[in-house]
């Protein structure tokens, strides 16, 4: 017992619910309208891209630390995650009143390594098809292997981390916690992979644009001249003015959807949301009930 009344115990983060810090326990302080995991138990990230980054980062024997970042990641304690070229900036509510301030880099590429790397993928026209889908073809890994570079870090020191906690290892749990909600973001959105490795999502969508543009702008040509001429005005002006008679058909057949959401689910949810269910899954019951009362309305 200290002077000041606090008990200095041994070190036991079992849980994750105390901090250790300056010889006794703090309890962490649980904030509202945090980040939270959409994983709410078992393993995060439903992507092979995603899945990935976690075995690369646990490939590097940081499993256990690691794994105390779950129960961070999922009650809500990462307030804010700032993704941008190379860097990633978040805050963490730990035991301490003012939030902890993380700091992660990742290596980024050189110009001449991008511009090898998007001619080749500019090569195969299904890349380029799949990555603006927002879907990373598994194919992708061998490209860069085949350029000398890698998409993932490939040893620890390719990552630089702070936190501003009093935690002397590293990562530290409040690393870690980042690390997972980065996985359930690298799910929603593929290119923030690129864009760490210094790429943004249109710089490379550009760059592939050109590499296939020659074909395209042909085609666009084409095209162009093959459209009809536009329908003349109808010289008369009364008959201009007052309109023609509607067909009776010209809604085509009304009805209810078949999927509810289909435009929202196909734009994906929202960057770290920080409800309890998904932004897709609570404006569904909306989407189904306003549709059915526009309905009744029409």
């Amino acid at each position: 017992m200290s002077r000041y009344g606090r008990r200095y115990r041994p070190y036991y983060d079992e849980d994750d619910d105390y901090g250790y810090s300056y010889g006794y326990y703090r309890k962490k302080i649980k904030p509202t309208g945090g980040i939270k995991a959409q994983s709410k138990r078992g393993a995060f990230g439903e992507t092979w891209w995603a899945k990935r980054w976690l075995s690369t980062l646990e490939s590097f024997h940081i499993g256990e630390r690691l794994n105390r970042g779950k129960n961070y990641a999922r009650s809500g304690q990462v307030l804010s995650i700032d993704i941008a070229k190379g860097e990633i900036k978040a805050k963490v509510q730990g035991s301490f009143t003012a939030p902890y301030k993380i700091a992660i880099k990742l290596k980024e590429l050189d110009s001449a390594s991008w511009r090898k790397l998007t001619a080749a993928l500019g090569r195969q026209a299904i890349f380029a098809a799949k990555l603006m889908a927002g879907e990373m073809p598994q194919e992708i890994e061998q490209i860069f292997k085949d350029n000398g570079l890698s998409l993932f870090p490939e040893k620890l020191r390719d990552l630089e981390t702070s936190c501003s906690c009093p935690d002397w290892s590293n990562p530290c749990k409040h690393i870690a916690a980042v690390y997972f909600l980065l996985a359930e973001e690298f799910d929603r959105d593929p290119f923030l992979l690129f864009k760490l490795r210094g790429l943004e999502r249109e710089e490379l969508i550009a760059a592939l644009g050109k590499i296939a543009g020659s074909t395209s702008e042909t085609t666009a040509k084409s095209a162009a001249e093959a459209e009809l001429p536009p329908e003349p005005l109808v010289v008369e002006a009364t008959i201009f003015w007052q309109g023609g008679t509607l067909p009776e058909n010209i809604f085509g057949e009304v009805r209810t959807p078949p999927v509810n959401a289909a435009l929202l689910k196909r734009l994906g949810n929202f960057p770290f949301w920080r409800g309890e269910e998904t932004f897709a899954d609570a404006m569904e019951a909306i989407y189904s009930s306003v549709s059915a009362e526009a309905l009744k309305v029409f």
